[in-house]
């Protein structure tokens, strides 16, 4: 059973510790790009999008439209950067938990349908992202390394210990 352990559990382990940059950069790339041109897009269609708001029963669809879109917008444009992530993550996760109940929650039959949603998989993303945080490759880690606590963070994003080593 050791065997076991060590060979499926601790090898690919040691090997994902030099990768912890990576992950958090790809997810915020990818949702980063989606999200500044969806952003982008809904800002150069306002009366349209205000239009599928209005039929989509969104109160305030005027004020929410362009609130949004410029959520959208920029919080893609901080996630590419690695910037106010956790903020841009929650800001635009809260965003995907209205586009569920506005406009998809008519199509939920089951959980399989609900969790099948675009809209799902990019909430997982930002939830994560919130958590997690940015990751080692951006703006985020370098100011938090420049202005922030000193006990703040290793470079994979775990807490620090007192004595500034890293936790077994």
């Amino acid at each position: 059973m050791k065997f076991l352990v060590r060979w499926f559990i601790d090898w690919p382990q040691s090997v994902a510790r030099h990768l912890l940059w990576l992950a958090p950069l790809f997810a915020r790339l990818v949702v980063g790009w989606v999200f500044l041109w969806s952003g982008w897009g809904k800002l150069n269609n306002l009366p349209q999008v205000t239009e599928n708001f209005v039929g989509w029963g969104i109160p305030f669809p005027r004020f929410l439209t362009p609130l949004t879109a410029g959520i959208e917008f920029f919080g893609g444009l901080f996630l590419l950067l690695g910037l106010y992530t956790r903020i841009s993550a929650g800001a635009l996760g809260v965003t995907m938990i209205v586009a569920i109940k506005a406009a998809r929650w008519a199509d939920v039959d089951s959980l399989e349908t609900l969790l099948g949603f675009d809209e799902t998989e990019y909430l997982a993303l930002f939830l994560w992202l919130a958590i997690a945080g940015p990751g080692a490759v951006s703006f985020d880690y370098l100011l938090q390394r420049r202005y922030g606590r000193a006990e703040a963070q290793n470079a994979d994003g775990s807490p620090r210990s007192a004595a500034g080593s890293r936790p077994a």
